[in-house]
């Protein structure tokens, strides 16, 4: 419990000063606090129980709904008034309208009109025509390796591998929506932001592909670029590795706009969950015990060699096809998750990959679609 670290060249141990020198230590998450409590601040909360308490992060609804999305606003306010602005408990009062058709066709309506909106968007940014009726699946946020892009490309290639191998498998048709910024010393997280675009032109350059999949990374990533964003999410990608997120904020406006969210165990997710219910959740992955246990004994190389899909995705990396010939520029990454791959990857790769699957099915099956949303057969086909 120094403040000064004696073990080599001796520094101030600033984490162990603000503790000691503040009233209140906040964990953020629940998850996170716990953690903190039986890990890096064991011995202090031992000492200062009093201290540590948890204050999850939260967003702004004027900017991030009322601004964001005036259409899902004023609908919302249609029922509620407008006490659900300073007051999002009140946001639980529209459960009373969840059987009611009109109700729910409006709420898709405006999530298509927002889906045609970004696709205009996409367009006059990079080119790329994309179909407002695929799935929009989207991750914007700060590029990271324990935020774990570099899972969700590892799906976009096992899917675009599936394609390959058989031109007519049933894949729901998907717009993979990147949007976020590296430090600019992160040389990984460069090279993510690279492979991203590698994996882009892979794929949308690729007849066989057709309009099944399409890849879009968007620039400038900041709040005022990312509001037209978040109205017209499907699929929030939340995929950190447990015990690596406190608190994720970008989960929470995805979810006040009308999207869903895959995630892992983590952080503000957990608590998401339970507030949304489970069934309106993708959970995958390893839990925070689990994590613990399972790297004391982790070696990735045996997950890449035992899974051929995996395996396939990841030789995809130093493929000409992908690198354009320079077959180099990707084995940073692929070294990262051979031979260390801090983040475990390769561990959740199975799980998100099924979770997935679950995604799509519920994405494509109309019977499920109207269970869920509709009393008639409008919905199927939302322009």
């Amino acid at each position: 419990m120094s403040l000064i670290d004696e073990r080599g060249e001796r520094y101030i141990r600033l984490n162990y000063l603000a503790t000691v020198g503040s009233h209140a230590v906040n964990g953020v998450s629940q998850l996170h606090t716990e953690l903190l409590k039986q890990t890096v601040f064991r011995d202090f909360y031992q000492l200062y129980p009093d201290k540590f308490s948890s204050k999850t992060n939260g967003v702004s609804p004027r900017r991030f709904l009322l601004q964001t999305n005036p259409e899902l606003a004023n609908l919302i306010t249609s029922k509620l008034g407008q006490g659900w602005i300073r007051n999002l408990d009140q946001l639980r009062e529209l459960e009373a309208y969840a059987t009611n058709p009109g109700f729910r066709r409006e709420w898709l309506r405006i999530k298509q009109v927002a889906k045609h909106e970004l696709a205009t968007r996409i367009r006059h940014q990079t080119g790329l025509e994309v179909n407002p009726n695929s799935l929009f699946d989207v991750q914007a946020m700060v590029i990271h390796e324990y935020k774990r892009q570099h899972l969700n490309l590892l799906h976009i290639l096992t899917l675009y591998n599936r394609i390959k191998a058989n031109p007519q498998v049933e894949i729901t048709p998907r717009t993979f929506i990147f949007a976020g910024k590296a430090a600019p010393d992160y040389s990984t997280a460069k090279l993510i932001i690279k492979l991203i675009h590698a994996v882009a032109d892979l794929v949308n350059r690729d007849a066989a592909v057709r309009d099944r999949l399409k890849v879009v990374f968007l620039k400038d990533f900041n709040i005022k670029t990312a509001q037209p964003i978040y109205p017209a999410i499907d699929l929030s990608e939340h995929i950190s590795l447990v015990g690596t997120e406190a608190a994720d904020t970008g989960n929470m406006i995805a979810a006040l706009n009308a999207a869903l969210i895959i995630g892992t165990p983590d952080g503000t997710n957990l608590e998401l969950r339970e507030a949304v219910g489970t069934d309106n959740f993708f959970q995958f992955g390893l839990t925070a015990a689990e994590v613990q246990q399972r790297r004391s004994q982790y070696n990735p190389m045996t997950l890449y060699q035992a899974n051929a899909e995996l395996r396939e995705a990841i030789d995809l990396l130093s493929s000409k096809q992908l690198t354009q010939g320079n077959t180099e520029l990707f084995q940073p990454l692929i070294n990262l998750l051979l031979y260390s791959d801090p983040y475990l990857l390769l561990a959740d790769y199975p799980s998100y990959v099924a979770c997935q699957e679950r995604v799509s099915r519920t994405y494509r099956d109309p019977e499920e679609c109207r269970a869920r949303w509709c009393s008639d057969d409008s919905c199927t086909s939302v322009d």
